[in-house]
């Protein structure tokens, strides 16, 4: 997954602010870090919006985007 993708997904599902603040903050269950930290530190992008949906209970039909 591509950072423009993973960005996409993310503001789809909580929109441009709150995705923002989100990544910032929130520290994901799985990996004890932030979204943005982990970036940085060269976690895969799909696990980490894997562990996204997970936290805050994304429902399988919405993890993959809306249809464009």
């Amino acid at each position: 997954m591509r950072r423009a993708e993973f960005d996409r997904l993310v503001d789809g599902e909580f929109g441009d602010s709150f995705g923002t603040w989100i990544a910032s903050t929130h520290v994901l269950e799985a990996y004890g870090d932030t979204t943005e930290k982990l970036i940085e530190q060269g976690v895969d992008l799909r696990d980490v919006w894997c562990a996204l949906c997970d936290d805050f209970e994304v429902p399988p039909q919405r993890r993959l985007g809306a249809d464009l």
